[in-house]
């Protein structure tokens, strides 16, 4: 007979919002299992931006709390993950064929003090003919605005969250989706099946908490057997990856002929990430990709504004992500808000929310809230409190980053300079898990190219539940880019030896 464990809260979706809910619930004090089917960020929470950000074009769209909201929540996370969120300055060509220039100008003043900016600099004016960012830019666009927001590793935010969670008390499973949920004497019977293994495992819940993303309406239907009259609407975005064009650290926003605005964001030190598109989507989640059109699409918004051309040769790579937007009725999917709502079902006394929108930015803030609309199901549970709490391995003296750098580099002064970036940026002050007592290369065991050495695999495995090579090359590192198709094979044969040898 299969044990039943009786919990607080039980999560379905390993997203953002689900892992960012199991953490904030678990440091209140309550028992909490997080759920997920396939990986943790597998879906959407991969295949962003890589932004976090106030969203400067949903101002044309009159979404001045939003706006507001996610800028507050920039500062916020900032300072709770320096390592894996750090300024950057975007570069605006101005079109006048778009959108005039003090409509522009007026956006960027709001921009800059709707949020109550403190740690980035502010928007100024470019000469583009003279200025350095301006170089790369084609002479008929001589006037620009520059202004700040923020870069973060995605995948690597979800993962964190989660990470906090379990030690916090939760219990994550990845690769269990949900197989059953039902309401019983005013609780909540909860069944997973481990895909790999087939464990299956059975749970008692009083609340369950739905933030599956772009699968939420399925959970409500299908594995919990309920209604809601809220509904998302699908949008898909996809992205191109490139070499990188241009010197500077800088990024760009483009605006298109379609008034659709276009992130062209140093990646990975030497490449491009260039996106989004936004596409209506009627598939299934899990079979998005980017078709030829939206790489088209996002290559011509490219050459319409820099000398340097872009030709599909240059593509090395692309992903698609699926956003789960809550349905206001807008018919541009540009237009349809960002925004996210809370739908708590309360049928036979066993509590139900279902979480339809949100983005990254203010994911934390979405726990948060989650969390107030279940307070009366939990009088006795902790207070409030993300807001000033680190995520692994951002605790640093002043949430600096710039001198955690320069102590790494008095630390491990036998570590590649690259190396020592690349695990500086991901495991920020838990870089001595990582490296594992090592004081020199050897130490890190088989090298497997690139920044790629065993310790990390093994700690990716270990500690941040890892189970496939693709696990550690795509989403808990962006190894893929730099490792040669053969030196991924190797990897992959070692995984799955290592994996095996485990089991």
């Amino acid at each position: 007979m299969t044990e039943l464990t009786k919990v607080d809260l039980f999560v379905i979706g390993g997203g953002i919002n689900g892992a960012g809910i199991a953490r904030d619930a678990a440091g209140r004090g309550l028992s909490v299992v997080l759920c997920e089917k396939d990986d943790l960020a597998e879906g959407t929470s991969s295949r962003s931006g890589k932004l976090v950000h106030g969203g400067l074009r949903y101002l044309e769209y009159y979404e001045f709390r939003l706006v507001r909201e996610a800028l507050i929540e920039r500062e916020v996370l900032m300072r709770n993950a320096p390592h894996i969120i750090w300024p950057m300055r975007f570069v605006l060509p101005h079109s006048p064929e778009d959108r005039p220039a003090w409509l522009v100008r007026l956006g960027l003043f709001l921009y800059d003090h709707l949020g109550g900016r403190k740690k980035l600099p502010g928007t100024r004016t470019l000469d583009l003919r003279r200025d350095p960012e301006g170089a790369a830019i084609l002479d008929k666009y001589p006037k620009g605005f520059e202004y700040s927001d923020c870069w973060v590793d995605d995948a690597r935010l979800v993962v964190l969250n989660a990470v906090d969670a379990a030690e916090r008390g939760a219990i994550v499973l990845t690769r269990s989706p949900c197989t059953g949920a039902r309401r019983e004497d005013g609780v909540w019977r909860v069944t997973t099946k481990n895909t790999q293994t087939g464990e299956v495992r059975e749970f008692e819940a009083k609340v369950l908490v739905n933030a599956a993303g772009p699968w939420v309406t399925d959970v409500v239907t299908r594995v919990a057997g309920s209604n809601s009259s809220r509904n998302v609407r699908l949008v898909k975005g996809s992205h191109i990856i490139v070499p990188k064009f241009w010197k500077g650290e800088n990024a760009y926003l483009v605006q298109n002929h379609d008034k659709r605005v276009i992130f062209i964001n140093p990646y990975e030190r030497d490449k491009a990430l260039i996106g989004t598109t936004d596409i209506a989507y009627e598939g299934r989640a899990e079979d998005v990709t980017a078709d030829a059109s939206e790489v088209q699409y996002l290559i011509d918004a490219v050459n319409r504004y820099f000398k340097e051309k872009l030709t599909r040769e240059d593509v090395l790579t692309t992903f698609s992500g699926v956003r789960p937007l809550f349905d206001d009725g807008q018919g541009n999917p540009s237009a349809v808000t960002r925004d996210y709502v809370f739908d708590v079902d309360e049928t036979g006394g066993a509590p139900l929310l279902n979480i339809f929108g949100g983005k990254i930015t203010t994911f934390r803030e979405l726990a948060e809230r989650g969390m107030h609309k279940l307070d009366r199901f939990f009088p006795a549970m902790g207070k409030d409190w993300t807001g000033d709490a680190p995520l692994p391995g951002g605790d640093m003296p002043g949430a600096d980053y710039e001198t955690f750098r320069n102590t790494l580099k008095q630390e491990y002064p036998w570590m590649p300079r690259s190396l020592r970036r690349h695990y500086g940026r991901l495991y920020g002050t838990r870089i001595g898990q990582v490296v594992a007592g090592a004081t020199a290369l050897d130490g890190l065991g088989r090298h497997f190219g690139g920044d790629l050495y065993e310790a990390e695999a093994r700690y990716l495995m270990a500690h941040e539940w890892a189970q496939t090579a693709a696990d550690v090359l795509w989403r808990r590192t962006k190894h893929y880019l730099h490792l040669t198709e053969a030196e991924r094979d190797a990897f992959t044969r070692w995984f799955d030896e290592t994996l095996a040898e485990a089991a």
